[in-house]
């Protein structure tokens, strides 16, 4: 599998990875990996308490879905 983006650009590199947003197949320039922390709501008797967990979840998005989503939030 190609990269799209690079397809795009005419040049041939192998994918690594699926954008989960959009699912284009994106090479190691083109892919952004980061941490999505996972946290969890634990309800007491008289309240509630949320915990960040240990372990982070990987995600990975293509450049075109990480600036259409996380760019465009800090602006």
């Amino acid at each position: 599998m190609k990269c799209y983006i690079c397809n795009k650009e005419g040049k041939e590199t192998d994918a690594v990875a699926i954008c989960i947003v959009c699912g284009i197949a994106v090479c190691m320039e083109h892919q952004i990996r980061e941490q999505v922390p996972v946290k969890e709501t634990y309800k007491w008797g008289l309240g509630e308490e949320e915990v960040t967990l240990p372990m982070p979840l990987p995600r990975i998005l293509c450049a075109w879905c990480y600036d259409a989503l996380i760019v465009q939030k800090q602006k």
